[in-house]
């Protein structure tokens, strides 16, 4: 099971410690300093004027904060936060309940925004540019246009993949941001915070090895931090140092990249079926037994920020940094047999 669905079928308790971990301020959100600068800058000045903030559209793969920076922009301004998700609202009734059950300057985060569908993408042009939508009562002759003036409110998008945004409804967000790999610097602030809401004891040493195999995102940083805590509780003495985090990080198969089972399975199939590429998405993630979306979202993005993989207008190829990379493995594996 990839990490992704991991994530979306977590149990009540982990959800409620992921939701612990989460910053609730500006000042309490490590890396992305740009973005959040020129949000910090948006929300006090739209807060002087007594307006609402422009439509936000924040982008970028999974696990870089898009919801935790939605709700800190919320707690910013004041304001109540409904959230929901593009799977979720599959028709225009669905977003007209939320939309005319708002109060003036709710914030409504939609997660996915890009997999709304195009006649509720539509709907939302009029409620996001006027504040009004039309709503139709009756059917057949009797049926007529009723409009529905809204309370001014914010809407913010997320989403990792904008491209998939048709360019009217893109157009309409005020404020649009893109969040990029967090450094390792960022990463061990946010190991060493989660490690303290958690009571986890970890050394300087581990810290900065859990975040060197973090793949630059802090979701994978907690979700790694969590499991190295188990290895030391087992197998250790409760502290988690250098040495421990090496031993576990290996044992669930990160390697000293960041890179786990599936991104190592990516690059050994690219390899040794299609001879370093190019392979285009689509059969390669039939090989894979994987959805398109979860290699392009999750796995891809990564890969290509380390170099390992380039994209090309005929497909994905392994980079020279790739094939040497595997290359190590392969030697470190037959050595140790």
């Amino acid at each position: 099971m990839n990490q992704i669905i991991e994530e979306k079928k977590m149990a009540p308790g982990e959800k409620e410690i992921i939701q612990n971990l989460r910053p609730s301020h500006f000042n309490e959100f490590p890396g992305q300093d740009k973005v959040k600068d020129k949000l910090k800058v948006f929300v006090s000045a739209c807060l002087e004027r007594g307006e609402p903030l422009d439509h936000c559209l924040l982008s970028g793969p999974p696990g870089l904060g898009k919801t935790t920076l939605a709700h800190i922009i919320a707690n910013n301004l004041e304001a109540d936060i409904k959230s929901t998700s593009g799977p979720a609202i599959r028709r225009k009734g669905d977003i007209a309940a939320i939309l005319t059950t708002m109060q003036p300057g709710t914030v409504l985060f939609i997660d996915e925004v890009h997999r709304l569908t195009k006649d509720v993408e539509e709907y939302l042009y009029s409620a996001m540019e006027d504040f009004h939508i039309d709503i139709v009562t009756g059917e057949g002759f009797g049926a007529r246009s009723v409009r529905f003036q809204l309370p001014p409110f914010t809407l913010i998008g997320a989403t990792t993949r904008i491209g998939l945004l048709k360019s009217p409804f893109r157009d309409r967000f005020g404020i649009v941001e893109r969040l990029s790999f967090y450094d390792q610097k960022a990463l061990q602030v946010i190991i060493s915070r989660s490690s303290r809401l958690l009571n986890v004891s970890i050394t300087k040493e581990g810290t900065q090895e859990v975040a060197r195999r973090s793949r630059g995102t802090p979701r994978v940083a907690n979700r790694l931090l969590k499991r190295v805590r188990d290895f030391a509780q087992v197998y250790g003495k409760g502290v988690v140092d250098r040495e421990q985090a090496i031993r576990a990080l290996e044992y669930l198969g990160v390697d000293e990249c960041g890179l786990d089972f599936m991104d190592l399975k990516i690059l050994n199939l690219m390899k040794e079926h299609f001879q370093g590429g190019p392979v285009g998405i689509d059969t390669l993630s039939a090989v894979l037994g994987e959805e398109t979306d979860t290699v392009e979202d999750f796995y891809e993005p990564f890969l290509i920020q380390q170099g390992l993989v380039r994209k090309t207008a005929r497909g994905r190829i392994l980079t020279e940094k790739a094939h040497n990379h595997l290359g190590t493995k392969i030697k470190n594996i037959k050595g140790k047999q």
